[in-house]
């Protein structure tokens, strides 16, 4: 029997943050976010509960973007674009994602999914309209 989390005001607080932003965070961003207001919180904490909540599927990893992993606390089905120069991750909501699309995986497998991430990589248009733009600084 699986055991039920603890109340905990830290893990709601680090929660409410994933959830009250769209930037696709970083583990790293939400504990710079929270520890002005959690003096005595740790980024070995804000680590566990996202594992907790990634595993109990309340948010979505979105993958590892320019060596961090970025979540999700919109975990219905939608559309990302990643900037491979600046690494923004945008939201593509007017995108459809195809109804039948992970039914139609477990067919061709004969396995069983149980998620899914439709992302998109590419230059977003700040970094296509900057001659040197990157995450490096190089001309990309």
């Amino acid at each position: 029997m699986a055991q039920a989390k603890k109340h905990s005001k830290k893990r709601d607080a680090i929660l409410e943050c994933l959830r009250s932003t769209t930037c696709h965070p970083s583990a790293e961003w939400v504990f710079t976010q929270l520890k002005p207001q959690i003096p005595d919180l740790s980024l070995a904490t804000v680590y566990r509960n996202l594992a907790l909540f990634l595993e109990d599927g309340t948010i979505s990893s979105v993958g590892v973007v320019s060596g961090l992993e970025r979540f999700d606390a919109a975990t219905e089905p939608h559309v990302h674009f990643i900037c491979t120069g600046c690494g923004k991750i945008l939201d593509l909501h007017q995108l459809a994602v195809p109804v039948d699309l992970e039914a139609q995986v477990s067919q061709v497998t004969g396995g069983c999914v149980n998620c899914s991430v439709l992302s998109f990589h590419g230059r977003c248009r700040e970094c296509l309209e900057t001659p040197t733009t990157g995450l490096s600084g190089k001309p990309a």
